[in-house]
């Protein structure tokens, strides 16, 4: 390159190259010659673009087998039959991935992509929510589409139609989907929806955002709507004390969704951030010591229940959409027999629900043996055990893992003493009781870490991770290179400010990269004040305004 140029040109005249380079670019030496002789040689967009042909399926072949996971509904309806085919004269089938923000101020296009018939300008169509259950209006409805265009790059062009296997944007329907939706035809009544994105990360750091002026409140719930909107992730919302919560999946994520939220979606107005906070899930580790009872307030209701930590790998396999609400019955028993040992009449029919948020890796068990009106009161207990779950024991924070069985219960024959209003508090305390007499503990979340270094910063590194708290679980050396992969555990807590400890200890040679892995009991005991745990419980419940300390059990717990 530098002075055999001799030599060169005959190579680079075999390559058809030397036709394409500028006379301006047969002047230069050395490395920028390399760069432009390779630029015009490989260009990345052509590059790409044929990988793209050649190694990932089209719709027509790829949707034949992704149907199966794509398709909530039956897989033999016409719906799962014209995704499979990618028919472009069946029945629409379209899934919004995403909103993406106009240059219009508080405007969004709905993009995502038509897996089967065809979507046109005007259209009159239904859209289901994430929530959506066929044959209910709740999550649903029908609007018409003004505008179908197709992103290109910067620019939106406006096409009439856009058939099935293609992404499109669509303009006005951003006022009635939140993050995500299927949308069909307006006829189709029929139709199921597609399944929802799941993240492998979940959103654990949390801030707490406030206006410097009062008088910039209204701009700020309208800011948080729309970064909720434009980021599929993010997950915004109000506490009770009133605070304005953005959680996300790590400090560099939420800086940026921070960033977006002042500059793009509040016009530069100023705002308060707190600092980061971790959330922690509520766990047991044992069975509970007793069976817990608790009386109605009107003393005709007696609720027996009994905490019980769930199977090694079973939450994960609940977060994993392994087992979920929504199997086959059957099926699911089958499995939680053959993985778990459990009894397969237990898993297929007397699972009650899951929680919270009806998915969560939380169980009711129904253990009872011929007890009278017992369905009568399973939505009021339901009900009580979203709650519970939603807002554990001992800080207020999501329960995870624990298995909750009804073992015994007692219900006046009279309907109208066994209402909602007896049964849901009832429930409450007396899940808050039994997790509280099971050994609870905290469970904290933990980020795999993953650091490129040269082998000189290992020392630097190691000192870090383990002052963080952390774990080194695996060091390999890049073959051909100096340089080594290091994967570490380190709890989330711990996690801010790593990068520029970590920089420093190693005058900046080690580059971090974390993701949420799992989450990993605390061992100390949460109800003794002294111990690490308890610490944390303490700040907590500070920090949501609640009593200073965890209630004894004597409050959740009744007599006989």
């Amino acid at each position: 390159m530098n002075d055999n140029k001799d030599k060169l040109w005959p190579m680079l005249e075999k390559l058809q190259v030397k036709d394409k380079l500028k006379p301006a670019d047969l002047d230069l030496l050395g490395k920028p010659l390399m760069k432009r002789v390779m630029q015009t040689w490989l260009p990345a967009d052509v590059a790409l673009l044929e990988m793209i042909i050649y190694h990932l399926p089209s719709p027509a072949t790829a949707q034949k087998y992704r149907v199966d996971t794509l398709y909530e509904g039956p897989l033999d309806d016409k719906y799962a039959e014209a995704i499979r085919n990618c028919d472009a004269s069946g029945p629409l089938m379209l899934y919004v991935s995403k909103m993406i923000p106009t240059a219009d101020k508080g405007r969004f296009l709905a993009f995502g992509r038509v897996f089967s018939g065809t979507v046109q300008t005007g259209q009159k169509v239904r859209i289901m929510g994430p929530n959506y259950v066929p044959g209910d209006k709740k999550d649903l409805y029908i609007k018409s589409i003004q505008r179908t265009v197709l992103c290109m790059g910067r620019r939106q062009d406006s096409v009439d139609n856009v058939p099935c296997g293609n992404t499109v944007a669509m303009v006005g329907l951003d006022a009635f989907i939140q993050k995500n939706a299927t949308i069909t035809g307006e006829k189709e009544e029929e139709a199921h929806t597609i399944k929802a994105m799941k993240f492998s990360v979940s959103p654990v750091v949390r801030v707490a955002v406030e206006c410097k002026n009062s008088q910039d409140l209204p701009k700020l719930v309208e800011g948080l709507k729309r970064l909720s909107k434009s980021d599929p992730m993010v997950q915004c919302q109000i506490e009770e004390t009133g605070e304005h919560i953005v959680a996300g999946a790590g400090e560099l994520h939420l800086e940026i969704c921070l960033k977006d939220l002042q500059e793009d979606f509040m016009g530069g107005a100023e705002i308060r951030i707190s600092d980061p906070v971790v959330s922690f899930r509520e766990t047991v580790q044992g069975t509970s010591d007793h069976i817990c009872m608790s009386k109605s307030p009107n003393k005709h209701n007696r609720l027996y229940f009994q905490a019980v930590a769930m199977d090694e790998g079973l939450a994960e396999a609940i977060d994993n959409g392994d087992v979920t609400p929504r199997d086959d019955p059957k099926t699911r028993g089958r499995y939680l027999a053959d993985t778990y040992g459990w009894d397969k009449d237990l898993g297929a029919k007397k699972i009650w629900c899951f929680g919270p948020d009806t998915t969560g890796p939380n169980l009711i068990v129904d253990m009872c043996k011929g007890v009278q009106y017992l369905n009568e009161i399973k939505d009021s207990c339901v009900a009580a055990f979203q709650w519970a779950t939603k807002e554990g024991v001992l800080a207020e924070e999501n329960m995870r893992g624990i298995k909750f069985e009804i073992h015994d219960v007692v219900l006046h024959t009279d309907a109208i003493h066994r209402g909602g209003g007896q049964i849901i508090p009832t429930c409450r305390r007396v899940l808050y009781a039994s997790a509280l007499c099971a050994e609870p503990r905290l469970l904290e979340p933990i980020y795999l870490v993953e650091i490129q270094a040269p082998e000189q910063a290992l020392g630097g590194i190691y000192s870090t991770v383990t002052q963080k708290r952390g774990m080194v679980i695996e060091e390999t050396q890049r073959p051909g290179t100096p340089i080594y992969n290091i994967k570490a555990y380190l709890p989330v807590m711990e996690s801010f400010g790593f990068t520029g400890t970590l920089r420093a200890a190693t005058s900046g040679q080690a580059f971090p990269q974390s993701v949420f892995d799992h989450w990993e009991v605390l061992n100390s005991d949460p109800l003794n004040p002294d111990s690490q745990s308890g610490k944390i419980v303490l700040d907590i419940r500070k920090r949501k305004g609640s009593k200073p300390n965890v209630p004894p059990i004597t409050e959740y717990e009744d007599k006989l």
